[in-house]
């Protein structure tokens, strides 16, 4: 866990606002431009894990490749004493997962839904596919709209030469592994299978059922 005042490149260290698997996320002030921002660092017991390293590095890119109101925005993603981190815009409101505890209204849940769709869908026209669509990957903001978070199991597609449903596929995991969370996975993402688009629909559409039924 960092302290208050530490610096990470340009970024002063504020307070720690979450921790996963993927990394610890902290407010941070911008000293150039005097704004706040998360910053995310890998624990420094997980900063030599080639693995996690290529995750981190796997999430800058995805969500970097993106400009849609409805995914988290990357401002940078470096490197500072060996330790990874990404900063994002900050984000003020709450998870998903902390609006489930009832049923969500239905023109809310559809709002949401809506709004997460439209996310999906500029990922997927980049050929990025999130595998990890769950309520703790959706943030709710202040003002109601949606925010799709943690690229780092996605996988980014590339047209090949063939039909249209060919594809090249850059992502991290081998043949046979299973990624992604219980309750949220397509069956063919739980059987290991190759995945694409509609895997992430599948996710959606559980969230969808998940929020108008409390």
């Amino acid at each position: 866990m960092l302290s208050t005042g530490t610096l990470i490149s340009h970024y002063e260290i504020l307070e720690q606002i979450g921790a996963g698997g993927m990394g610890e996320v902290y407010r941070a002030r911008d000293s150039r431009i005097r704004r706040d921002v998360a910053l995310k660092v890998l624990p420094r017991a997980l900063a030599d894990d080639p693995d996690r390293i290529r995750r981190f590095e796997q999430e800058a890119l995805a969500a970097g490749m993106l400009n849609h109101p409805n995914v988290t925005i990357v401002f940078e993603a470096g490197t500072h004493e060996a330790t990874p981190f990404l900063v994002t815009e900050l984000l003020e409101g709450l998870p998903l997962r902390d609006l489930l505890r009832s049923r969500i209204p239905t023109r809310r849940a559809v709002d949401y839904a809506s709004q997460l769709a439209s996310g999906l869908a500029a990922a997927h026209a980049k050929g990025i596919v999130h595998r990890d669509l769950k309520p703790e990957n959706v943030f709710v903001l202040n003002d109601g709209r949606i925010k799709i978070l943690d690229f780092g199991l996605a996988k980014l597609h590339e047209p090949s030469v063939g039909s249209e449903d060919d594809t090249q596929a850059r992502g991290l995991t081998n043949p046979g592994m299973v990624v992604g969370t219980a309750g949220y996975m397509s069956p063919e993402q739980v059987r290991a299978e190759p995945v694409d688009h509609r895997s992430d629909i599948f996710s959606l559409g559980v969230i969808l059922y998940e929020m108008l039924t409390g």
